[in-house]
């Protein structure tokens, strides 16, 4: 569970009267917080319509008070993972983002690679700027660095939580005569993270297959 004070100076040291939630995270709050869902058209056109596509973009909720408050969120039960951004940029699927201070932008990003459709996980968000953002995580995630000298990171589409903002990701396939028949081992299709691209960074995995909807 995560508790969000507002009221209180944020990261940019001005009081921080709002945050942006995941919609439905809510569990509780003290004081005097309101509610009220992201607008279709706040964040622009090109997300609208990425929304419009996919369910992973998810819709926010702004949570805010013009007093000193407290809101409580939770996911059934995810483990919540609190991460600082400093002027760098991370992607998060979409659907494990669970709340940010308003000093970082988010935005839906297009997965383009043809696997990343079949195994259900097109789009994602990416959060940039400066302050704190909380992810969630069925179970307790592992980070893996990517960087030059390291091997490639291979990791399963439905288990990739988050992977910092300059990488790019590839997709391999492994698609066998077996694999149409229904007998494959499951693992078709990976996301590869290649730090000799010279883009160091990480990838979030949690030791769960989440259970994506195809698009």
């Amino acid at each position: 569970m995560l508790e969000v004070n507002l009221g209180i100076p944020g990261t940019n040291g001005e009081i921080m009267s709002y945050v942006w939630i995941k919609t439905g995270s809510m569990v509780a709050y003290r004081g005097k917080a309101s509610f009220e869902r992201e607008g279709m058209m706040e964040q622009g056109f090109g997300n609208l319509l990425k929304k419009a596509l996919t369910d992973e973009g998810m819709t926010l909720t702004k949570a805010s008070s013009k007093t000193r408050s407290q809101v409580y969120l939770a996911d059934n039960g995810k483990i919540v993972t609190v991460l600082k951004l400093q002027g760098d940029s991370i992607v998060v699927s979409g659907n494990d983002l669970l709340a940010f201070e308003p000093t970082v932008s988010h935005k839906i990003t297009m997965m383009k690679k043809m696997s990343s459709i079949v195994s259900g996980g097109l789009y994602n968000v990416k959060l940039s700027g400066h302050g704190f953002i909380a992810i969630l995580t069925h179970g307790k995630p592992i980070t893996l660095i990517v960087g030059e000298g390291h091997p490639p990171v291979f990791t399963d589409p439905q288990a990739t939580v988050a992977w910092s903002g300059d990488l790019k990701p590839d997709f391999k396939t492994d698609i066998q005569f077996k694999t149409v028949l229904g007998r494959g081992s499951g693992e078709s299709f990976q996301m590869k993270f290649d730090g000799e691209k010279g883009c160091p960074g990480f990838v979030v995995v949690q030791p769960y297959e989440e259970a994506i909807t195809s698009t």
